[in-house]
């Protein structure tokens, strides 16, 4: 009976989506301590694995290889509400779109101005992300009614966010391109639509599909994580959410986890503690703290003002407000970003504390505001 309720807890916090983002916080406690406490943790994942062809180390194979299975259930997730979910219908997503610009254009005019005259400036695109499973998850925590029709805006948000990060990581992210592994990957892209196409559908097959692609794109110069945003359009939207339900486990409970532990082992020192007062990390957090919120608001108030899209029924500025503050959790993709800025190591734990800090600051502001905002409806 007391592991049957424990399972059922286990599973409720599962469907409510709060379960990532606590496996997200404890992998980022667990990873913090060990970095601090324990000698040769850090060193670990720049142990090398040669699996025939590559020979990367442990953190690489984790960034480079298992995040591109992220990135193909984010190329999922984008394809299915641009073409049957909430992106489907111009005015339905009309003010998630602008929001979402909104919200990358003004982190990285708050950065840039901060950093204007220095190295830093290339760090620009750190503050622009949202965490879909963390923000999500927090919004979880205050749920209710009311916040129905928020979610399904901070969803679809977030996802317009997911891709305009793709996009910044295949256009600024990518180095010394090759064409013609570039040329060998968009052709392979057309091979597999059309086997798709003709229902050729098996998972051995889209194991093989995604391997080869990886490959070539890694090879390409583009990042390779872009890899799984591009398999992903070549797969037919009646299995999109199959896909996604049966890789939702693995990415959520395993690879994001993984991805935690791996990216914040950072050993807190005075070193590394004197980076919070540098521009760098004043920028980053300032971006997610006022960046993310000021830019979606204004865009949710020119959009309505000029009558392009309209606020849903039921809800308030105010709610815009938190809902805005939630957006500034940049956590996973934040810090993914930071890697791909900066090889200086000070400088990406500079970065990864500024995330840290500047995400949590933003879901207690987001937490307050929609707590304050949920009581005056009961009030009224």
């Amino acid at each position: 009976m007391y592991i049957q309720k424990k399972f059922d807890t286990i599973q409720e916090l599962s469907n409510s989506g709060k379960l990532t983002g606590i496996l997200l916080l404890i992998a980022t406690i667990v990873s913090l301590f060990l970095a601090n406490f324990f000698d040769g943790y850090t060193d670990f994942f720049h142990n090398k694995i040669n699996l025939g062809v590559l020979n990367l180390s442990i953190e690489h194979w984790i960034n480079d290889g298992l995040m591109a299975i992220f990135f193909f259930m984010v190329g999922l997730e984008i394809k299915r509400e641009i073409l049957v979910g909430e992106l489907s219908d111009f005015k339905k997503s009309s003010l998630s779109v602008i929001a979402a610009i909104g919200g990358v254009i003004a982190p990285a005019i708050i950065f840039v101005l901060i950093n204007l005259n220095s190295s830093y400036v290339s760090g620009w695109a750190i503050p622009t992300a949202t965490d879909i499973a963390f923000s999500l998850g927090v919004l979880s925590i205050i749920a209710s009614e009311n916040t129905k029709s928020l979610r399904i805006f901070l969803t679809a948000l977030a996802i317009i966010d997911d891709l305009i990060a793709v996009l910044i990581i295949a256009i600024f992210f990518s180095n010394n391109l090759q064409f013609l592994y570039l040329l060998v990957a968009f052709a392979l892209v057309a091979i597999f639509y059309f086997l798709n196409k003709k229902k050729y559908w098996h998972p051995i097959i889209y194991i093989l599909e995604g391997l080869i692609l990886w490959y070539f794109v890694f090879l390409s110069g583009i990042h390779s994580t872009i890899a799984g945003v591009m398999l992903a359009l070549t797969i037919p939207v009646e299995l999109t959410d199959d896909f996604e339900h049966y890789m939702q486990k693995w990415v959520n409970y395993i690879i994001l986890p993984l991805f935690a532990l791996t990216n914040t082992a950072i050993v807190i020192n005075s070193q590394s503690l004197s980076g919070i007062t540098s521009t760098l990390s004043i920028g980053i957090s300032l971006g997610l703290i006022l960046g993310k919120p000021i830019g979606i608001i204004s865009a949710v108030f020119l959009a309505t003002k000029l009558k392009i899209s309209k606020i849903p029924e039921n809800t308030t500025i105010r709610d815009f407000i938190g809902i805005a503050c939630l957006a500034g959790i940049g956590f996973t993709m934040s810090i993914f970003i930071s890697k791909l800025s900066f090889t200086d190591k000070f400088l990406i734990d500079t970065s990864i504390i500024a995330v840290i800090l500047g995400s949590i600051i933003s879901a207690i502001l987001g937490i307050f505001i929609l707590k304050r905002a949920n009581k005056r409806k009961l009030i009224q």
